[in-house]
């Protein structure tokens, strides 16, 4: 019973019903919970502010049951743990987490403004039923290959920012000290210029000021579309690669890609179990921008993206 119902709250599988309509129950409840969240906030609405209290105690029991089958069934998410480490790595991954920060504000802590606003955390419930489709997929692992690119060009626009803080500062503070206190006001202003909101609470009204933001501006533009350049790069190369890998093999009537999910049930698995358990016959492994000979000992990697043929893949004959 523990396999079945493990199976049932796991992402639904094609052919899977039973584990499909609970994601489609699990959908509607999330969708409902935050509907009661955004109306209740309606001052005409205040007189159905009971129904909308009911409301979301309902959608929060749902919630609790699927928080309380997913820590008993831990063990099978992570069976390389002990029954008690499987249910602590459960509490403490980012789906345990969500799920307690979902559930816990609605029933304590109600008066607590900052405890009250972890009920927008129920939102992120809606990554969960996207975790394991192609499209969060493809962002998590683009991100995460082109992450130290990323990274620098931040590095320069944190740069950037922090000079042109301290030069408005210097050219602004003895003509506006009450705007330019310090010079984290001229932070405040570097950030909203550079990445192009100029919210026009803070601006400049020296000469030297105007020309320096006219600067800023300019390199700003420039600078916030370096990371978008980046990942836009990742997404061409991703789909490129994928592309020529399929098309090695011409011969092959059902080839599909599977993404191996952190959590998933490929992880740390070899490619010999994958043929014994699955009948998959994999065919490459991408991993990064190495592509990987399925050896039968080749242990899978989160990230890993397999070219295979699956007699599951095969569409059924008309």
């Amino acid at each position: 019973m523990k396999r079945k119902i493990f199976t049932i709250i796991q992402i639904g599988k094609r052919g899977d019903l039973q584990s499909i309509a609970f994601d489609y129950a699990l959908t509607l409840n999330i969708v409902l919970n935050i509907l009661v969240l955004v109306l209740e906030t309606f001052d005409a609405l205040s007189a159905h502010a009971a129904a909308f209290r009911a409301l979301e105690v309902l959608t929060t029991l749902f919630f609790c049951v699927e928080y309380l089958l997913r820590l008993w069934t831990a063990d099978l998410l992570y069976p390389s743990s002990s029954p008690l480490g499987a249910r602590l790595r459960f509490v403490f991954s980012f789906d345990g987490l969500v799920a307690l920060f979902t559930i816990l504000p609605v029933f304590f802590f109600r008066g607590i403004v900052a405890f009250r606003m972890l009920r927008v955390v129920r939102i992120l419930h809606l990554f969960r039923l996207n975790a394991r489709y192609d499209s969060f997929n493809v962002i998590t692992s683009v991100v995460r290959e082109k992450s130290r690119q990323i990274l620098s060009s931040l590095f320069i626009i944190l740069v950037l920012m922090t000079a042109g803080s301290i030069c408005m500062y210097n050219a602004e503070h003895a003509a506006q000290p009450e705007v330019f206190r310090n010079a984290f006001s001229g932070f405040w202003w570097s950030v909203s210029t550079t990445l192009t909101i100029g919210y026009g609470d803070i601006y400049p009204v020296t000469a030297a000021g105007k020309l320096l933001a006219i600067l800023l501006a300019f390199l700003g533009v420039g600078a916030v579309a370096i990371p978008t350049g980046i990942i836009s790069a990742g997404f061409v190369e991703k789909f490129t690669r994928a592309e020529n890998a399929a098309k090695r093999f011409p011969d092959v009537s059902s080839i599909g890609e599977i993404l191996v999910a952190p959590d998933g049930e490929l992880c740390h698995k070899t490619i010999d179990e994958l043929r014994r358990s699955y009948g998959m016959t994999v065919h490459l492994v991408l991993r990064g921008d190495l592509t990987l000979l399925p050896e039968s000992a080749l242990v899978l990697h989160p990230g890993d993206i397999l070219v295979l043929k699956s007699d599951k893949l095969a569409k059924p004959a008309p």
